[in-house]
């Protein structure tokens, strides 16, 4: 069960939700992981700082994942993500910063996987 949560500084319309869950959707087979067990939050209008400054347009994204993540998946799929967001967003690669969670342990629906 991967996990994407995206925080983004603009506001997000229901247009552009809908956008970045299918692309989102179709990046996480990057993982080796389906769709059809991907949950995505999006949270819109945060105030992101980098180096003191406030990020005009930013993003700070958090890959979680059941098992281990490695180093050459999570290389390409931050490629995607910065792509899918520059594209639709106009958020620059330069001010997207994405973190990478593997967990041996993940519940749902009273247990784990």
């Amino acid at each position: 069960m991967p996990m994407i949560e995206a925080k983004v500084t603009m506001e997000l319309p229901a247009e552009k939700r809908d956008i970045l869950k299918t692309e989102f959707g179709k990046a996480i087979s990057i993982l080796g992981k389906p769709e059809s067990y991907l949950m995505i939050n999006l949270i819109d209008k945060q105030d992101l700082y980098f180096a003191g400054k406030k990020l005009d347009k930013g993003a700070y994204v958090e890959v979680k994942a059941l098992g281990s993540i490695d180093g050459s998946s999570s290389d390409k799929l931050t490629a995607r993500l910065c792509e899918i967001l520059e594209k639709e967003l106009g958020i620059p690669g330069n001010a997207v910063y994405i973190s990478y969670w593997g967990t041996a342990n993940w519940g749902w629906n009273g247990g784990n996987f």
